[in-house]
């Protein structure tokens, strides 16, 4: 059996509703699902506690907190080794510039999205924390120009 057969029409309901507004309470939920808010509360607890569910957060604007740049960094390892792995992955998991983190296939080991202030902090986030890294071999740098979409909301 799938995960997804564990969970019913309301179930995806509520999780569609919480993914555009983690902030409805109980009583907004029941009046959007058609459900009781004891139901809704039920059901949101179950969701949370097997896993549907990870957490909330507030989405913050990366411009105006001052993080004019969005880069994107892939990176090559100097040996492929589980041991030169798990450093580097050690290194990303410290660093809070590193909004995303992915493994792949080809060419590249890792492909990173990073959030900086300005060109200045770019450079040194590479010059200075990714290069003189010894898993590191070889990074290269692209600055995004413009965001067609950001989505984090899964298509349920």
């Amino acid at each position: 059996m799938t995960d997804l057969e564990h969970i019913d029409g309301f179930d995806r309901k509520i999780l569609a509703l919480l993914q555009a507004d983690a902030r409805l309470t109980n009583n907004d939920l029941s009046e959007k699902v058609n459900l009781s808010p004891s139901q809704c509360s039920r059901r949101r607890a179950r969701l949370e506690a097997e896993g549907y569910i990870g957490g909330y957060r507030a989405v913050l604007s990366r411009e105006r907190l001052g993080f004019g740049l969005v880069n994107v960094i892939t990176v090559t390892l100097a040996t492929h080794n589980r041991d030169n792995a798990v450093r580097f992955a050690e290194l990303v998991k410290r660093l809070p510039e590193v909004q995303e983190a992915h493994a792949l296939t080809g060419d590249m080991d890792y492909i990173l999205k990073v959030v900086t202030r300005d060109l200045k902090a770019l450079s040194e986030f590479v010059n200075g924390v990714l290069l003189p890294h010894d898993s590191v071999q070889h990074v290269k740098t692209a600055i995004v120009l413009d965001t067609l979409k950001e989505e984090n909301a899964l298509p349920l």
